[in-house]
This record gives C-alpha cells, sequence and structure tokens, in this order.
C-alpha cells in the first residue's frame, strides 16, 4: 500500500506546480482552470493519505514485499457470474444517459431507467429460478 499511497502523493506537487504556471499563462484571469487543477491536488492528498493510514492499520499484503513470489497472491479473490448479461445492460443504459446529457433530457431519462433495471436485475440475479440460494 505505501506504494499506492506515495504515487499520489508524489503527484500533489505536480498538480501545485501545473497551477501556478497556469496561473501565470492565463493571467490569474481564467480563474476555473486554476481551481480544477488545485482541487485536483487536494483530491490527489486525500487519497495518497487515506491509503498511507490504510496501510498502518492492515497486514502487508504480497505485493508489498520486493522478495515475495507471484504464488503468494493466489488465493479467491471472489464470485463473479460466468454468464451473466446484465453488465453488459448496465454499460448499455450508462452510454445511453451519458448520452442523454449531450443529446436531451427524455434519452437521459430513459438511460437511468434502463440503469435502474440493469442493476436491480444484477444484483438480484442468483435470488430467483434455479439458481437461488
Amino acid at each position: 500500500m505505501k506504494i499506492e499511497s506515495n504515487l499520489f502523493n508524489f503527484l500533489a506537487p505536480f498538480f501545485a506546480a501545473v497551477g501556478i504556471v497556469y496561473g501565470f499563462m492565463t493571467d490569474w484571469k481564467e480563474m476555473v482552470g486554476v481551481t480544477c487543477i488545485f482541487l485536483t491536488m487536494g483530491l490527489v492528498l486525500m487519497v495518497g493519505f487515506y491509503l498511507r493510514k490504510l496501510s498502518k492499520s492492515i497486514d502487508p499484503r504480497p505485493q508489498d514485499d520486493p522478495e515475495g513470489e507471484i504464488a503468494q497472491a493466489a488465493g479467491e479473490y471472489g464470485f463473479f457470474s460466468p454468464w451473466s448479461w446484465w453488465p453488459i445492460v448496465l454499460a448499455g443504459a450508462a452510454a445511453v444517459a451519458f448520452m442523454g446529457l449531450a443529446l436531451g433530457w427524455w434519452i437521459f431519462g430513459l438511460g437511468a431507467v434502463l440503469g435502474v433495471i440493469a442493476l436491480v436485475g444484477w444484483v438480484f440475479e442468483y435470488s430467483r429460478g434455479i439458481h437461488a440460494h
């Protein structure tokens, strides 16, 4: 986890420098870009801080060991539905919803309704029929 937290924490000075350079290049008249760059710096710092705190509260992972073997990370990573069509339906609904932001709100509403249906279908996929637990 320290590598991930360092990755985010080392990006913060980069965004600070880019924000200052951007401010000077626009004569500090275009404040939206400067604000967004500094907010990105704050977001990067927050994620880096969270990962640093998390790395102190959990045991070291096999990925954190420089002498570790790939086989040490073997094991179960979770259960994934092998023949599920719901992720594809949900991705299509998200595409329709984002297209609706550009073309019209009624298309966004259609995508949102499709997204809710797809999400409910995906969550309750194994709660009915032959696959019920």
